[in-house]
């Protein structure tokens, strides 16, 4: 996916995505997917309007000259053609084109509302396709301990602190490797979530002794701005997201489980499947917990696992009751 630069899109997308980033708070992922979202969909109005573009290849068509003019003339009809085009054309799956609607809605709310550059707004009628809201994947109890268990190599302590801390915090891969050493205060950690948002999370026995035995052996390295990564690489720089999600995976596979099914945010699953399941912690708790700004999106977690649907229909008062056979005169 391109990262977001300037003069590619339309002046006013720019606009657009600056206002996002400094006023809305928005995170550096979502900037990035709503760039490549309109970029896209300028590319698209552009075909749209002149058909002999279609013989271009799509990635080079140019769009930072679609004028305001342009711009205004665009109906709701046009952005159903565009998210028709990307489900048939570019196979895009329900979620991916959710949040295409959602990027739109908020770009044309944007140029309307906000710099009041047309004279309405085209997507205020704008429907999202249904999403199937599908159970999160999540290891077993005993899954989480085999993998814990099968951590090993010249990195282990950083390994299972980093994997101790997803099973028991539920906190997010941008999280993890934004944490220095200064965030952390006796029992709790200091995390930057979604759209910037500090939240402090509360460390148990097996995050600090996980932390405490790692730090012994971390190598001494400082940022330049005087920042001391938690997590380092093995060139001694703070570690990146991909080297954390390749590490997970190869624990994986070495606890003998799908690295298909699994990933760094299944672990996130997991921890937050565990604690409501297994522990017992109250829904509120938990949205606190993941970082979440609506309770609505900690539901998800709250599905119950075979184990315990079974175990509620044994206890039924009924379970064991048995129709006596009367004998025969």
């Amino acid at each position: 996916m391109a990262d977001f630069q300037y003069g590619i899109l339309p002046y006013y997308a720019d606009d657009f995505l600056v206002y996002l980033e400094a006023i809305s708070g928005k995170s550096k992922n979502t900037i990035n997917e709503y760039y490549y979202d309109l970029l896209m969909f300028f590319r698209f109005m552009k075909t749209k309007k002149n058909p002999s573009l279609r013989k271009e290849e799509f990635q080079n068509i140019c769009v930072n000259d679609y004028s305001v003019q342009d711009l205004s003339e665009i109906r709701l009809s046009d952005l159903y053609s565009f998210l028709n085009y990307m489900n048939n054309d570019r196979k895009d799956q329900a979620p991916t084109r959710a949040r295409k609607v959602a990027c739109l809605r908020s770009f044309f709310k944007y140029v309307w509302n906000k710099a009041n550059l047309i004279p309405e707004n085209p997507a205020a009628e704008l429907e999202s396709p249904k999403i199937t809201k599908k159970l999160p994947k999540y290891l077993e109890l005993n899954e989480s301990i085999a993998l814990l268990d099968s951590i090993d190599g010249d990195f282990k302590e950083r390994d299972f602190c980093i994997i101790t801390l997803f099973l028991n915090c539920g906190m997010r891969l941008s999280e993890l490797v934004g944490i220095n050493i200064s965030d952390i205060r006796e029992d709790t950690l200091t995390v930057i979530g979604k759209g910037a948002k500090e939240r402090t999370i509360y460390l148990n026995d097996a995050c600090l002794n996980a932390i405490q035995n790692y730090i012994k052996v971390r190598p001494d390295y400082e940022e330049p701005n005087g920042l001391k990564p938690l997590f380092l690489s093995k060139r001694k720089q703070r570690i990146s997201p991909k080297t954390v999600q390749y590490t997970v995976k190869k624990y994986i596979k070495l606890a003998e489980l799908d690295p298909t099914k699994y990933s760094t945010h299944k672990l996130r699953h997991t921890a937050a499947t565990l604690m409501y399941t297994v522990g017992d912690v109250d829904i509120r708790s938990l949205q606190e917990i993941l970082g979440h700004e609506s309770v609505a999106t900690t539901e998800i977690y709250t599905h119950v696992n075979n184990s315990r649907l079974k175990d509620a229909v044994n206890k039924n008062p009924l379970a064991g009751y048995k129709k006596e056979e009367k004998p025969n005169d």
